[in-house]
């Protein structure tokens, strides 16, 4: 996992434990790269099963 992907990672669950979604500028603000770096790392945990998107409840799963 890089450096980006574990940042990502922390943020993604850091801030779903309260319930909240981040949104893409706050992926931005948070970890200071540009939107497509961001899909490319959040890409990367999807298709290595670290993270998933639950669509029936709206939320991440770990």
């Amino acid at each position: 996992m890089t450096d980006l992907e574990r940042k990502i990672y922390r943020i993604i669950y850091n801030m779903s434990r309260f319930r909240k979604n981040p949104t893409m500028d706050d992926l931005k603000r948070k970890t200071g790269k540009d939107e497509a770096s961001i899909r490319k790392a959040v890409r990367n945990l999807v298709t290595r099963n670290e993270l998933a998107w639950d669509k029936e409840k709206s939320e991440w799963k770990f």
